[in-house]
């Protein structure tokens, strides 16, 4: 298949496999984003404190309207 494909694409072998690792290696990137916003969502300090930085974000903004 790698053969066929780095025939097909007009690339060597070598870059082929370079470029798949690479998106295989970000992908796993944005899998491990997704696993710890997903266990985030369910501590309740992480929720404390994102609400906690929400009213200070929420107070700087009317202050600034002000």
């Amino acid at each position: 298949m790698l053969d066929e494909h780095a025939k097909k694409l007009e690339i060597p072998k070598n870059k082929l496999i370079e470029k798949a690792l690479r998106l295989y290696l970000e992908h796993l990137k944005r899998a491990a984003y997704v696993k710890s916003y997903s266990q985030a969502k369910e501590d309740k300090d992480m929720i404390n404190l994102a609400e906690e930085g929400m009213a200070e974000y929420f107070k700087q903004i009317e202050d600034e309207t002000r």
